[in-house]
């Protein structure tokens, strides 16, 4: 029960973090959490089902996919701060090309 408790409230603070900030980092950090949520989810929904083998392989491919997410998405956030000087998601709008 307290793993549920857990993950409901990884997954509430990542969403939280990605619909209310503007600052490009904390976006990834909402996300990053986000993901940790399902990471744990996985691997709860594995211990309950006592398949553990599958949820493992599972688990192991949602990190080696959220390690490129991030990675790219950390370059498109430096790439928007050296063209604005500004991490705020609301100067995106005023990109032009």
């Amino acid at each position: 029960m307290a793993n549920a408790i857990t993950v409901i409230l990884l997954f509430i603070i990542g969403i939280y973090c990605i619909l209310v900030s503007h600052n490009l980092i904390r976006v990834l950090i909402g996300l990053e959490i986000l993901i940790k949520a399902v990471t744990l989810l996985v691997i709860f929904c594995g211990y309950q089902t006592q398949n553990t083998a599958l949820a493992q392989a599972l688990v192991i491919t949602i990190i080696v996919i959220e390690v490129v997410m991030m990675t790219v998405a950390a370059g498109v956030v430096v790439g928007i701060h050296r063209q604005n000087n500004s991490l705020d998601a609301r100067n995106i709008r005023k990109l032009k090309g």
